[in-house]
């Protein structure tokens, strides 16, 4: 499979907001539990049990974000780890759980693909436009995904719904764009930007019915189309914004 490492036409201005949520996620993660840095969790199964209660504090539930209730930590967690000791409102998780990683390569591999599509989204979309879209394009993977498992009691965590979402989006803003990849062991190729992430779309659709697996493609087919869907919307209006300008001016 090909990695994704930049891409190859350059913004026009210095890409700010993604620095910034690269940023803020990797701080977010070595804060906690799940990060060897936060050492004061403790340690061996002490620091397992914390990682697992803040996985379920933190992350969005689906029966949870369906119902609006918090639901009771599992009988093998309470057993292991003890009863819950947190109050959370459901819908708040929807958010924190975009910026929540279970390890540092969960991390890693998210923010490569942040990295690589983000700077050309935000600088077509301008970067407060591009902020909001990621949090709704980070909302509607959540919600996508329980929506489809409404009973599902295991906590989502991770920014690949959000990043899925400007996937999309860069797949019809930058059309003819190339992005410069690595394929194992020591190729490094110029491929279409369509052929780089549609590859990656048809996987997620491919392995939906995977149930040995812990990634939750739902929610990355969710956010992919809720950026091509905005992306869409946002280059329709751009020819109407600009002939406002010049009408104004």
């Amino acid at each position: 499979m090909a990695l994704p490492l930049y891409d190859s036409q350059p913004a026009r201005r210095v890409p700010w907001v993604t620095y910034l949520l690269i940023a803020v996620n990797v701080v977010v993660f070595l804060l906690t539990p799940m990060s060897n840095f936060a050492a004061w969790y403790g340690k061996g199964s002490v620091r397992e049990c914390r990682a697992t209660q803040f996985t379920f504090e933190y992350g969005a539930v689906p029966k949870e974000l369906t119902t609006g209730d918090q639901q009771p930590l599992p009988a093998g967690v309470v057993h292991d780890c003890g009863p819950s000791k947190f109050r959370k409102a459901p819908w708040t998780a929807a958010f924190t759980s975009m910026f929540l990683h279970s390890s540092a390569m969960h991390l890693l591999g998210n923010l490569v693909f942040l990295f690589v599509v983000g700077m050309g989204v935000e600088d077509r979309l301008g970067r407060w436009r591009y902020l909001l879209a990621y949090l709704v394009f980070g909302l509607v993977a959540v919600y996508g995904f329980a929506w489809t498992s409404p009973d599902s009691t295991v906590p989502l965590i991770g920014a690949s719904g959000a990043i899925a979402g400007v996937m999309g989006a860069y797949v019809i803003l930058n059309p003819r764009g190339r992005v410069v990849s690595w394929v194992p062991p020591v190729i490094f190729i110029r491929l279409p930007v369509w052929v780089v992430l549609g590859y990656w779309f048809v996987l997620q659709w491919l392995s939906l019915g995977d149930q040995k697996s812990n990634v939750a493609y739902t929610a990355h087919i969710y956010g992919f189309v809720a950026g091509v869907v905005f992306a869409l919307l946002a280059r329709r209006a751009g020819p109407a914004h600009r002939l406002a300008a010049l009408s104004r001016g």
